[in-house]
């Protein structure tokens, strides 16, 4: 590819290891008629017990419509269910099913697989300096 611009190496670098950590990931979720955003979900979920549709929406930045699809596939699979919170009537909460947390847990292992080797590969100033790069790219969120 020809650059354009002195960052689009750094830019395409993102890009093909962003698809490079999360191939197998993929690979295996698609065996279970899943994709990146069904996990994503399911992601989110696991660490957020309880999570209300609303606050899940907003913690993958996607709007309640976006969210719609891929949450009714999980529920309908059985991997997430729907509980009214007692205390507010109105919001849904989200848990995990036995399936949706193994489903979860296998995806992430193959992204934790993926990572963890790449950071293996390079020293630890080049693991500080990463970690520093995503630090200041997840920030801009704020």
């Amino acid at each position: 590819m020809t650059a354009l611009h002195e960052l689009d190496s750094a830019l395409e670098l993102l890009h093909f290891g962003f698809r490079g950590l999360t191939v197998e990931a993929d690979r295996y979720l698609e065996t279970q008629g899943l994709s990146r955003m069904h996990h994503r979900v399911l992601y989110v979920i696991a660490r957020a017990q309880n999570i209300t549709v609303g606050e899940l929406a907003a913690t993958l930045g996607i709007s309640n419509q976006a969210l719609h699809r891929p949450l009714t596939v999980l529920a309908n699979q059985g991997h997430v269910l729907h509980t009214r919170d007692p205390e507010r009537h109105r919001y849904k909460c989200l848990t995990l099913t036995p399936s949706g947390a193994e489903i979860e847990r296998q995806a992430t292992l193959h992204e934790r697989n993926a990572i963890g080797e790449a950071l293996q590969s390079v020293s630890a100033e080049g693991q500080e300096a990463w970690y520093r790069v995503m630090q200041a790219l997840a920030e801009r969120l704020n």
